[in-house]
């Protein structure tokens, strides 16, 4: 059930289909007619331009407004005065990972060999380049120095900053407890209200800069506006309006504070669309856009300032040697990247946790166990991939148990509570990824800081992004095993980077093809998906339903009839067992308008906490990128309670508006890794642009007995499955893999 795409193994789901698939569908109930072929979507149209800021317009990639929804967050929410909270923590441990990583590549630094085979301008580039990755010089070397005539490189500026000075490899440790950050001064926020007023932006931003800009915020405002797009959410365009009001005729299109700002926003906002990096002409080509008069040389500005960092990517060897002489051919084999420092350090301080752990020895203690596929793969390296549906994650588990037989501290990591559900009783430990990265789950860590285990197997490994990846590889002991499992064919993570498919395309390690497929008819439409087909198949108990539409206004009374009635009726499933997925969160049929329509049904109230009653569906969004569904249980002067999956959440008043939305709706990034007994899909007329092959494959999936399609086109969906196998994402990972352990 796996989807193909370029540099990844053949997928394994035709193999695994013994039988083509059937014609029927049945549906639901009389109402629900069948179409005579499988029906298709629309995507959503552009996000309300006026609604709140945590919101993007981009109807092609879900993960972006998802992740942008969590952004607005802020802080977890979930402590009381005086506790250390999970983001927090989190961001310690990012604090401390980056800290060693600066120390790490302090300790490597050594004379860069470069532009050896070139000459000319060629060599300039070249040589300029390396020298700016490897952090040997600034990246102004090659833009603000001219090539000097005979092949001459220039002098290059001083280093863009200092690097760390070097010290003893140290392995890295748990970040210490910390106590909670006091909130800020309320005259610190009031002035930074006055400021936003005088400036015409909403107030309720004044806390978040408060926290980011500390006593000094107001004034940085005032000379800064445009620090205004910090906040997760904001748009340039609400930055400039911001600008206006407060500089008038003293700001211009071309203010250095403007493209600084724009540069660094363009690369954020590429993060949640999960690249990690930008190539040079689309930043250029965004900041033309943006009505920058001169975006080359905004651009050179911000590397020289140190905003961004410059990469090379591509430099083919028969093309450098061919490269003699001459600008042209000299540039045209070279690829300039741009990207942000913590994400360029994630993806390094990656790279080589990997590469530490793929050139790990074989292992003689896995000689006893019994000799499956997995269990060879293991015991000859130290980082495997598995790959493979639902079914499938009962493998890498069964590997798990089987090294706790032969007196090995194994650990299962899955990404919520949901997939620890899933895995029902199993006698090895399960923990999630956050939990075991702040130490509240787990073996804890030994002397050393790292984690206290012989193998680390991380289920749906797609939804690693590459910062909470890189602290988990940095905390794994020399000589342990990591195994990252999970269906290729999903939608990848919510925050940066594309990890298992860069590992996958990289070829650096053994990868495990599952061949237990996913059972019954959904598993069998699934795996059609995952190798681009759209079939039929045979539902004879009801478990994939497709209902046509001609509308929006249709889908949303359709969907609500399903939830509440059909699917309890025909199904067995309550209400609170079925998870509506649509496309994004605006438009006729989003999110917004069909949790609207599923609260007036289910749970209908005054909503007396900032619009949530105790038994309402939510989806609170603690952190970037991160939702957790829950329900709500009450209200007081703390906040308002939810339980997510058995954990009690209380969140702060202050933080509602922006943390919590109702949850009988989510989006397909948002339901990704998590399942239901039912899912009901609804893919309105405006969907189709947003819709993917992943996309697709990922939100029919959901449903772990019953799967309801409510469809409004004839042909969007068919054409999206065979047409859109893939949404790309630029990244470093995989060429780092690649020079780090070659290819095999």
């Amino acid at each position: 059930m796996t989807a193909p795409s370029e540099g990844t193994p053949p997928p394994t789901a035709a193999a695994r289909r013994a039988e083509p698939p059937a014609e029927d569908r049945a549906p639901v109930d009389e109402a629900a007619a069948p179409a005579p072929e499988a029906a298709e979507p629309d995507g959503p149209a552009a996000a309300d331009a006026a609604d709140d800021t945590a919101e993007t317009a981009d109807g092609t990639t879900g993960a972006a407004d998802d992740a942008a929804e969590g952004a607005a967050a802020g802080a977890e929410g979930t402590e009381k005065a005086g506790e250390v909270s999970e983001a927090e923590a989190e961001l310690a441990a990012q604090r401390d990972l980056r800290a060693r990583i600066e120390q790490r590549k302090a300790e490597k630094a050594g004379p860069i060999e470069a532009g050896a085979k070139l000459s000319g301008t060629a060599a300039d580039l070249l040589a300029a380049v390396r020298a700016v990755e490897s952090g040997e010089t600034s990246g102004t070397t090659f833009f603000d120095s001219p090539p000097r005539s005979g092949g001459e490189t220039s002098t290059a500026p001083a280093p863009r900053r200092p690097s760390p000075a070097p010290a003893e490899p140290v392995r890295p440790r748990a970040p210490e407890p910390a106590g909670a950050p006091a909130a800020s001064a309320p005259e610190t926020v009031t002035a930074v209200r006055s400021v936003l007023a005088e400036g015409g932006a909403p107030e309720a931003l004044a806390p978040q800069l408060a926290d980011a800009f500390g006593e000094r915020a107001a004034d940085v405002l005032r000379e800064d506006p445009w620090r205004l797009l910090s906040v997760p959410g904001v748009r340039p365009e609400q930055a400039d309006g911001f600008a206006r009001a407060l500089l008038g005729t003293e700001c211009g299109p071309g203010d250095e504070r403007r493209t600084a700002a724009l540069v660094t926003w363009q690369l954020e906002h590429a993060a949640l669309q999960g690249h990690t990096a930008l190539e040079s002409s689309v930043v250029r080509g965004a900041l033309a856009e943006r009505s920058v008069p001169d975006p080359e040389e905004a651009l050179q500005q911000a590397i020289a300032d140190g905003e961004v960092l410059v990469f090379q990517d591509g430099i083919e060897e028969e093309a450098a040697e061919e490269a003699t002489d001459g600008e042209e051919s000299g540039q045209a084999a070279v690829t300039l990247l741009l990207g942000l420092d913590r994400y360029a350090l994630a993806e390094e301080s990656l790279a080589d946790g990997l590469a530490r752990l793929a050139k790990t020895g074989a292992d003689a203690r896995w000689e006893a166990a019994e000799a499956t596929e997995l269990v060879r793969a293991v015991e000859a390296s130290g980082l495997v991939a598995h790959t493979g549906g639902e079914a499938a994650r009962a493998e890498p588990v069964a590997l798990a148990e089987a090294a706790g037989r032969l007196g090995l501290r194994a650990v299962v990591a899955v990404h919520s509570e949901n997939g620890r559900r899933r895995l029902g009783p199993e006698a090895v430990t399960v923990v999630t990824v956050r939990g075991l990265l702040s130490g509240a789950e787990g073996p804890g860590r030994d002397g050393e800081g790292a984690f206290a285990l012989d193998l680390l197997v991380v289920l749906d490994a797609p939804q690693l992004d590459v910062e909470t990846a890189a602290m988990l590889v940095e905390s794994m002991p020399d000589g342990s095993r990591l195994v990252l499992s999970g269906d290729p064919g999903v939608l990848g993570s919510a925050g940066a980077g594309r990890v298992f498919a860069d590992v996958l395309a990289a070829r650096v390690c053994p990868q495990i093809a599952s061949r237990t497929p996913d059972a019954g008819p959904i598993g069998e439409l699934v795996s059609g998906i995952g190798i681009g087909e759209l079939s039929q198949v045979e539902a004879p108990g009801k478990e994939v339903v497709i209902v046509p539409v001609r509308d929006a206004g249709e889908a949303v009374h359709r969907t609500v009839q399903l939830v509440a009635d059909s699917v309890p009726r025909a199904i067995g499933v309550p209400p609170e067992q079925t998870q509506v997925i649509t496309v994004g969160h605006g438009g006729s049929a989003g999110t917004r308008a069909l949790n609207a329509a599923l609260k007036q049904r289910l749970n209908p109230g005054p909503g007396r906490f900032g619009g949530f009653d105790p038994g309402d569906r939510v989806a609170y969004a603690p952190a970037l990128g991160r939702t957790l569904p829950g329900t709500v249980v009450s209200a007081d002067a703390e906040g308002l309670h939810i339980d997510c999956d058995g954990t009690p959440v209380v969140v702060p008043k202050e933080r509602v508006e922006l943390a919590v939305r109702h949850g009988w709706a989510l989006t397909a990034h948002q339901a990704a890794g998590m399942r239901w007994p039912a899912a009901v899909v609804v893919l309105p007329g405006d969907a189709a642009q947003g819709l993917s092959r992943p996309w697709v494959y990922t939100a029919f999936s959901r449903g772990e007995r019953h799967l309801s399609v409510v469809h409004g086109v004839d042909q969007a969906l068919p054409r999206a499955v065979a047409e859109i196998p893939s949404q790309d994402r630029t990244t470093r990972l995989r060429t780092l893999l690649e020079g780090l352990l070659g290819t095999p």
